[in-house]
């Protein structure tokens, strides 16, 4: 393809030319790009979470506390993960997002491999803060390249989308990750995921494309500055409540559910083997059915009015919290699954729409520092704090309680999906006035 055609090709994709609204709907090459970026998410996400599975055995071998596992999964990842976030962000808000998005992958995934080399458990928290830097460059360019991909009316749709990846991730992590660490240990299982991701950073490097490179000949971006940005993020209302909205979320989320396959094995006595499989089933279902159904319905009610794009994630939030406190409250390992897959459906319709709704005020200019800063917030205080937390909780009542320890700091920390959804509805009342394209 001549660069005068690819050009024009990358402009129609973006939405600023092109014959009909139809076409822009059934345009299969921007679903291609959905895909890789898809591709993309998924590895960010195994790499994240896989460690779940692994909490046991490394437990055992550098004899730590849950505190310390705490800090590993957690706090170790959230670190860089958050520092870097925001001029990452920046770059992504003005230059080459396909370039930044391989620069990533590529760096996390090599780190992921320095973890299996780990000779010591402070080895490993290095290593794994390291894995947390690089998936800084993931999820603000994929979603601002989205964002330019895919015409408002489909967006809620395709963030949906782009969203489940995370669950593709979470699927690998638990299923195949256990199988591998059942198998082969816990050093191979990262270094096996590790080199998986070079295959997908080589893919995303040759398919992947930027739509400002056509739209502005190579010069292209937000010329406002980094503070001018924060200035007009900070002075809307409505994204002041959604970051302590996804904030909350992930302190509850990140805190409890990253215990799950380890309260699984120590409080049910499930083995982990069996864990991953039926959990890990469980949790892609979940997803599968609460993104996609949670994209469509949220697109459908935003045409009739522009406020349900926070009232929708509140309701799935708000709703949610009932049965992820109740699987936490069955010794049954049955009645667990059915009703861990019922509150994730419901958070997995809600998620996805909170970002859309983070796109909806944040402006053209500040879309990747927009979600890098709901990220910055949300990864540092919720994924960094919320596995630690949990874990201090799970050291304090188990001390009265033993292996149940885990399971009432479990539910404690789970109940923040409350006030998590509270915050989200009231960024409505505000919404109408801060809307920006």
């Amino acid at each position: 393809m001549s660069k005068a055609v690819h050009e024009a090709s990358v402009t129609d994709l973006s939405g600023e030319s092109g014959s009909s609204a139809a076409a822009e709907r059934l345009n299969p090459r921007r679903w291609l790009l959905l895909a890789v970026l898809f591709l993309v998410g998924t590895s960010s996400a195994t790499d994240r979470v896989v460690i779940s599975v692994l909490l046991e055995p490394i437990k055992r071998e550098f004899g730590v506390s849950d505190a310390q596992l705490g800090l590993l999964s957690g706090l170790s990842f959230a670190v860089l993960y958050s520092v870097l976030g925001l001029p990452i962000a920046r770059w992504a808000d003005r230059g080459d997002r396909r370039r930044l998005i391989t620069i990533a992958l590529s760096v996390w995934s090599g780190m992921t491999v320095v973890c299996a080399a780990a000779g010591n458990f402070w080895q490993l928290l290095i290593a794994r803060i390291g894995v947390g830097a690089g998936e800084a460059g993931a999820t603000p360019p994929a979603q601002a390249l989205i964002v330019d991909y895919f015409p408002a009316e489909l967006r809620a749709r395709a963030i949906a989308i782009f969203a489940s990846s995370g669950t593709a991730g979470y699927l690998l992590g638990l299923m195949v990750g256990s199988q591998l660490v059942s198998h082969y240990g816990w050093r191979e299982t990262l270094t096996i995921f590790g080199l998986a991701g070079f295959l997908i950073a080589a893919l995303a490097y040759g398919m992947l494309e930027e739509p400002r490179r056509a739209r502005h000949a190579g010069n292209a971006g937000s010329s406002e500055d980094f503070a001018a940005s924060m200035r007009r993020l900070m002075a809307k209302p409505a994204f002041v409540r959604l970051l302590l909205g996804h904030t909350l979320y992930n302190f509850a989320a990140y805190g409890a559910l990253l215990f799950v396959p380890t309260y699984l094995t120590r409080v049910l006595g499930i083995p982990v083997g069996k864990v991953g499989l039926y959990y890990g089933f469980v949790t892609a279902l979940s997803v599968l059915i609460g993104s996609l159904a949670g994209g469509w319905l949220c697109d459908w009610l935003v045409s009739r009015d522009k406020r349900w794009i926070a009232w929708f994630p509140a309701a799935g939030f708000a709703l949610a919290t009932i049965p992820d406190s109740l699987m936490f409250l069955s010794s049954d390992f049955t009645v667990f699954l059915w009703v861990s897959l019922l509150g994730g459906i419901l958070l997995n319709m809600a998620l996805p729409t909170a970002f859309a709704a983070v796109h909806a005020v944040c402006g053209n200019a500040r879309r990747a520092t927009a979600i890098a800063l709901v990220l910055f917030a949300g990864n540092l205080l919720g994924f960094g704090l919320g596995p630690a937390a949990t874990g201090l909780l799970s050291d304090l009542f188990g001390s009265h309680f033993g292996v149940e320890g885990l399971r009432y700091a479990v539910l404690l920390v789970m109940a923040l999906t409350l006030p998590a959804a509270a915050a989200i509805y009231s960024a409505a009342e505000a919404l109408p006035g801060d809307l920006e394209a």
